[in-house]
């Protein structure tokens, strides 16, 4: 029962800062490390419950989406969906033990990435131009990778890459960003699920919080002015949870 309260409560919580700014793994990863899920199956378990919010971003921004840039559409659902399954397959060679030495400063990389990345996309955006082909597909490939293996701080990566990609939309980079989310997630769930890494229960109680709390913070997203103070909390937030671990 206490495990329940601990996920739907994580789950409210990472549903409404996904909808909002941003940083839900922050708070549903520990989360299922807190109640006693293994580092790796609970890395798996937190991608499964945010895929439907990708999922439904993607649709939200359906009419956004153009032709995927300047490197098309076909290349960049390629280059999602290969990076997916490269970083599931290397998630699954990893030992248990690297992986959870791995975790802290995977969690405070992403911090960082998610503190510098609205900056780090503005910066990008101003220099204009664009990355020729192939170093625009290695570039998203790797991310891709990222994303497969973990998932924080993914959408700030994805937007920063798109703006080397030659992007400048704001609407089409968050679509497209929500697009390869979703697309590099469920190849990575699905080699998860086949390798027996999911925790099925907790990933229902925390899935339908995330997508309840996903609802609830898009209503409080117009109602929040200081977006500053938000990502500061948020970034407070994910060194906090990366110290706890470095402290385990």
């Amino acid at each position: 029962m206490e495990s329940n309260i601990v996920l739907v409560v994580a789950g409210l919580a990472a549903g409404a800062l996904n909808a909002v700014a941003g940083g839900g793994t922050f708070l549903s990863f520990p989360a299922l490390v807190w109640i006693g899920v293994p580092p790796i199956t609970a890395n798996a378990t937190a991608t499964l419950a945010a895929l439907p919010g990708y999922v439904g971003s993607a649709w939200g921004f359906r009419k956004d989406i153009r032709a995927g840039g300047p490197i098309g559409m076909g290349w960049t659902i390629a280059m999602a969906a290969l990076g997916g399954l490269l970083g599931a397959l290397l998630l699954l060679v990893t030992p248990k033990e690297t992986f959870s030495a791995l975790v802290p400063w995977l969690l405070l990389g992403a911090t960082v990435v998610f503190a510098a990345g609205p900056a780090l996309v503005q910066r990008v955006l101003r220099q204009g131009g664009g990355l020729p082909m192939l170093p625009a597909l290695l570039l998203l490939l790797a991310v891709s990778i990222y994303g497969g293996y973990f998932n924080g701080g993914l959408g700030i990566m994805l937007l920063a890459a798109f703006g080397f990609v030659g992007l400048t939309d704001l609407h089409e980079m968050n679509g497209l960003k929500s697009l390869m989310s979703a697309v590099l997630s469920t190849v990575s769930v699905a080699t998860y699920a086949a390798a027996g890494l999911i925790e099925w229960r907790s990933a229902l109680v925390l899935g339908v919080s995330c997508a309840l709390g996903g609802f609830i913070g898009a209503q409080l997203a117009r109602r929040i002015t200081n977006m500053l103070a938000l990502r500061i909390f948020i970034t407070l937030v994910g060194l906090g949870m990366a110290a706890a671990f470095f402290l385990a």
